[in-house]
């Protein structure tokens, strides 16, 4: 794997507070990793401007908002994430299939091939057992896992945000041309901080996952630049 393919492979996590530091951020990392993640806190925090801000430096986006509500409701947010040009945007799986056909023909319809790559969140990572068991889901989190990433592709979804540990089971369910991205990935030479169940960068693109979320190790890095390409050192060496 040449660095640019394993550069264009990293979602930054814009955790961040405000404008001013989306727009210290992308200038800094612009061209040292794929995507940006814009999420839930900085959109409401920042609205639209939070990715505009990002695109004035060159950088793509991936807009984490994670919709989830009435089909006719998800597919207009929808459009409108693809109004603003990002590049991946992504809704729950769990609202079911209606939700998420309604979703991908909608935007299909209205943009072609110049559209967003859509996304379905699967199970959150913070879910248990237990958690599932007090919403009336009984089966095991990983199956839940890989029968509601089958029901995105059915749906006409591009892919599945989903943990590292499910990784090889939705590949194999899926198929080679279904995008998986994952969190919780911590290269080797960063802390864990709080996460339990993690891979490296090059384990989880060997696994088979298309993009990779990661924050902490660059954002508290002493040089980000620095620890950006150490960690697309790390894929290219490690992936094929």
């Amino acid at each position: 794997m040449t660095p640019e393919q394993a550069r264009d492979k990293i979602i930054f996590a814009l955790d961040v507070h405000g404008l001013a530091d989306i727009d210290r951020w992308a200038a800094q990392l612009a061209g040292h990793v794929g995507m940006f993640k814009v999420g839930k806190e900085l959109f409401t925090s920042c609205g639209p401007e939070a990715v505009k801000t990002v695109q004035r430096h060159g950088g793509k986006v991936f807009l984490d908002l994670k919709y989830h509500d009435i089909p006719n409701t998800v597919a207009k947010a929808m459009v409108e994430a693809a109004r603003l040009g990002v590049q991946l945007a992504n809704l729950h799986a769990l609202g079911g299939e209606e939700m998420m056909a309604t979703a991908a023909a909608t935007v299909r319809k209205e943009f072609g091939d110049e559209r967003p790559r859509l996304l379905a969140v699967t199970i959150l990572t913070s879910s248990t057992a237990e958690t599932l068991r007090q919403v009336g889901i009984e089966r095991p989190v990983e199956e839940m896992v890989v029968r509601l990433a089958r029901l995105a592709k059915d749906s006409g979804m591009d892919g599945v945000v989903a943990s590292p540990l499910e990784i090889e089971s939705i590949r194999a369910a899926c198929g080679p041309d279904f995008l998986i991205v994952t969190p919780g990935v911590r290269p080797s030479f960063a802390s864990l901080d709080d996460q339990k169940r993690v891979m490296t960068p090059a384990e989880a693109v060997t696994a088979g996952a298309d993009y990779l979320v990661i924050g902490r190790p660059i954002a508290k890095a002493g040089d980000p630049v620095a620890a950006s390409r150490m960690i697309v050192d790390e894929i290219a060496g490690g992936c094929p």
